[in-house]
C-alpha cells in the first residue's frame, strides 16, 4: 500500500454495489443515517483496509457512526475514540455487539443505562424501548470482534501505547479541528500506529484555497494543504487535477441527493441545510502509511 490523495468519485458507490448494499442494510437495522457523502467516504475507507479477524484498529472521531460496527462484525478490535460522551450509549448497541468502555464514564453498565432511558423517555415507553432494542439486537446478533468505548480528545491519546494499532480510520471527523490542531492530532494518530500499518481518512476538498464550511463545521482542503497536514511528500499522487469533472459528477448524482438523511430537513445548521441538494464540497481521502523509519 501506497501513500496517496484521492477525491473520492461517484462510480464507487456503482463499483462496489454489494458493499453499499451491506452498508444500508447494517445501517437501517441498526436505526442509523448516513451524512450526505457517508457512502463515498466508507465503501473507499473500507477497499483500502485490509481487515482481518483480530486486528486492532481506532476509529477517530467514531461517535455512533457505523464503520466501528461493520468493521466488529468483521471480527476486528476496535477502540472507538470520541469527545462526545458516549455513557448511555444505547442498548441496541450494546445487545449486538460485545462492547466494554475504558472506564464506567466512558461506557455505563446496561442497567444504570436503562434507568437514564427510562429517566429520559419515562417508566412505559422507556422499557418499551428497551425491550424493542434488546430483541432487535439479539435477533441481529452475530459473531463479532469487540469495541472499546473510550472518551478522549485525538490530539492526546496518552491511554494509548506506542505502535500499538494495525490501523486507524478517520470518518469525515478529521476535518472538524483547526488545521494547527490536525497537524497535531496526525502525529497523534500516526504515534499509535504499528510500522507497516495505515491511517484512512475522509475530509473535505478545497480546489483553490482551504476555507471553512460553516454549516457542516468542517475545514475544506487543497492538495497541498493535505499534503503538508499528513506530512506527505510533495510527490504522492492525487487525483485535483479532475475536481471540477468529479464535482460535477456529485452535483448530478440521483442516488445521493435522493437518498438525503432525514435530520437534514430539520436544520439550516447542517451539511445540506433544510434538505436542500447543494454540495458546496466533496469528500477527499487519504492514505498514509508509517514507515518503518517514521
Amino acid at each position: 500500500m501506497e501513500d496517496k490523495i484521492e477525491i473520492l468519485p461517484v462510480s464507487l458507490l456503482e463499483q462496489h454495489r454489494d458493499l453499499v448494499h451491506e452498508l444500508r442494510q447494517l445501517a437501517s437495522s441498526l436505526r442509523l443515517e448516513f451524512g450526505w457523502h457517508y457512502l463515498l467516504d466508507l465503501v473507499w475507507i473500507i477497499n483500502q483496509l485490509e481487515i482481518r479477524e483480530n486486528m486492532q484498529v481506532i476509529d477517530a472521531g467514531a461517535g455512533t457512526g457505523i464503520i466501528q460496527w461493520y468493521l466488529a462484525q468483521q471480527g476486528a478490535s476496535v477502540l472507538s475514540i470520541d469527545r462526545m460522551s458516549r455513557t448511555y450509549l444505547p442498548i441496541r448497541f450494546r445487545v449486538r455487539y460485545s462492547l466494554t468502555g475504558r472506564t464506567e464514564d466512558d461506557l455505563s453498565s446496561i442497567s444504570r443505562t436503562v434507568l437514564h432511558q427510562i429517566g429520559d423517555q419515562g417508566l412505559f415507553k422507556g422499557l418499551t424501548g428497551t425491550a424493542r432494542e434488546i430483541v432487535g439486537g439479539l435477533t441481529n446478533r452475530k459473531k463479532s470482534g469487540q469495541v472499546v468505548i473510550y472518551s478522549s480528545d485525538l490530539v492526546d491519546l496518552a491511554d494509548v501505547p506506542n505502535s500499538s494499532q494495525d490501523s486507524v480510520v478517520a470518518v469525515s471527523s478529521l476535518e472538524h479541528n483547526s488545521p494547527k490542531i490536525l497537524q497535531q492530532v496526525v502525529v497523534e494518530l500516526m504515534r499509535v500506529i504499528k510500522p507497516g500499518g495505515v491511517l484512512l481518512a475522509t475530509l473535505g476538498a478545497a480546489r483553490d484555497e482551504d476555507w471553512f464550511h460553516e454549516p457542516s463545521k468542517g475545514w475544506c482542503y487543497t492538495a497541498d494543504s493535505l499534503k503538508q497536514i499528513f506530512n506527505l511528500s510533495s510527490h504522492v499522487p492525487d487525483n485535483y487535477e479532475q475536481y471540477d469533472a468529479l464535482f460535477s459528477e456529485l452535483r448530478g448524482s440521483d442516488e445521493l441527493r435522493d437518498n438525503l438523511a432525514s435530520f437534514y430537513f430539520k436544520s439550516g445548521d447542517n451539511g445540506m441545510p433544510w434538505g436542500n441538494w447543494d454540495p458546496q464540497y466533496q469528500p477527499v481521502g487519504i492514505c498514509k502509511v508509517k514507515r518503518v523509519d517514521n
